[in-house]
C-alpha cells in the first residue's frame, strides 16, 4: 500500500534482533495535545484486538474531565481503556507510579492476547513506561525549601546557573525556566556529592516489542484546532467543574494544569472570562510545541503528518501496527 512520502518520516526501522520474533507488540501513540491520538487509538484497538492504556499525568484524576480531554464514556465502551479516573486530585500520582501500573496493564493486556496500545501527551509518563527512572537519592524537603527561597530572590536564571557548575550536562537538557527539575538535579547532585548525569541508573522496560506513532499535524491547523478546543472547554462548564472540584479538594496541584489554571483564575476574580480563555488557548499552544521537542528525543519513532482522526493517517498506522505484529506471529 503506498502513501506519500509527506506522511510518514520513517517506516519500518528494524527491530532488535535479539527479541524480534519473540515478544508481543506495544503500540505507543504519542504526538502534541490536540493531534488526535484518542481517534486515533479507537480505530487501531477495534482493528486489532486492543485496549488503551492512557498516558496522561491528569487524565488520572477523577472529575477532572473537562480540562483534560478525555475519552468520552461512548468512546470508553467501544473499546476498553485503562489509567483514566484512578486517583482523587488531591492524591500525588508520579511518573513512577505510573510506571509501575502501566508496565502491570502492559503485561495484563498482553497475557490475554490483545494489543497494549498506550495513548497520550505526558513525555515523562512515557519515558518512565519505556526507560524506567533512575533510582536517584530521597528527597530532602529543606534543602529545596532553601532553593525555592533563593530562586524567588534571584530568579530561575540563579537555579539554572548553580545546576550548570554542579552539572553541565544535565543543565544542557533542562530548560532554564523547569524549576522542579531544576531543583530535583541540584538535590540530586549535592546528595549523592556527583552530577545527575553520572548517577543514572534506570529500568527499561523488556518483554515488549515497541511500535512508537507520532502524530504530527500542521502547525497552523493544529493550533486553530486548540484554539477551539479551549474555547468548547469553557463552554461546557469547565468553571462550574473547578469551582465544585476546590469545593471538595481545595487547590491542590492537579488544578495547576493548563485550563484548570486559568479557570482558578476567573474563579478568584483575577481574569475574565474571555481573558481566561486566550491565556489557556496560548498556554495549549506552548504546551503543544514544547511536547513535540520531547516527544522528537524518542528514539524510532514513525512520525505521520496528519491528524489521527484523518483516514490517511489511520491507514498508515495501521499498516505499521501490520507489518510489526507479523513477525511475533500474533
Amino acid at each position: 500500500m503506498d502513501f506519500p512520502n509527506r506522511l510518514v518520516a520513517s517506516m519500518r526501522p528494524s527491530l532488535p534482533a535479539s527479541i524480534s520474533g519473540v515478544d508481543p507488540l506495544a503500540v505507543l501513540i504519542l504526538g502534541p495535545t490536540g493531534s488526535g491520538k484518542t481517534a486515533l487509538s479507537l480505530v487501531l484497538a477495534e482493528q486489532f484486538n486492543g485496549e488503551i492504556v492512557s498516558c496522561d499525568s491528569v487524565a488520572v484524576y477523577r472529575g477532572m474531565d473537562l480540562g483534560t480531554a478525555k475519552p468520552s464514556r461512548e468512546e470508553r465502551a467501544r473499546v476498553t481503556h485503562h489509567l483514566i479516573d484512578i486517583a482523587d486530585p488531591d492524591q500525588p500520582f508520579t511518573a513512577g507510579a505510573y510506571s509501575r501500573a502501566a508496565r502491570a496493564m502492559l503485561q495484563e493486556i498482553a497475557a490475554r492476547g490483545h494489543l497494549p496500545i498506550v495513548t497520550g501527551g505526558t513525555g515523562l509518563y512515557l519515558r518512565a513506561l519505556a526507560e524506567g527512572l533512575f533510582a536517584g537519592p530521597q528527597r530532602h524537603e529543606d534543602l529545596r525549601d532553601r532553593l525555592r527561597s533563593s530562586m524567588q530572590k534571584r530568579g530561575p536564571a540563579w537555579l539554572h546557573r548553580v545546576l550548570a557548575r554542579l552539572d553541565p550536562t544535565s543543565a544542557a537538557r533542562i530548560h532554564p525556566n523547569d524549576i522542579p527539575k531544576l531543583i530535583r538535579a541540584i538535590e540530586v547532585c549535592l546528595a549523592a556529592r556527583q552530577p545527575m548525569s553520572q548517577v543514572l541508573s534506570r529500568d527499561p522496560l523488556t518483554g515488549f516489542r515497541l511500535l512508537r506513532l507520532g502524530l504530527n499535524p500542521p502547525r497552523a491547523q493544529l493550533y486553530a484546532h486548540l484554539n477551539q478546543r479551549c474555547a468548547a472547554m469553557f463552554a461546557a462548564g469547565l468553571l462550574e467543574e473547578t469551582r465544585g472540584l476546590v469545593s471538595r479538594y481545595g487547590p491542590v496541584k492537579a488544578l495547576d494544569s493548563l485550563g484548570y489554571r486559568q479557570a482558578l483564575a476567573v474563579l478568584s476574580g483575577t481574569l475574565h472570562e474571555e481573558e481566561a480563555i486566550a491565556a489557556a488557548q496560548q498556554g495549549h499552544r506552548n504546551y503543544a510545541k514544547r511536547q513535540l521537542t520531547w516527544f522528537r528525543r524518542e528514539p524510532d519513532v514513525h512520525w505521520i503528518e496528519a491528524f489521527g482522526d484523518q483516514s490517511e493517517a489511520q491507514l498508515c498506522a495501521e499498516e505499521l501496527v501490520t507489518a510489526s505484529i507479523a513477525p511475533a506471529g500474533l
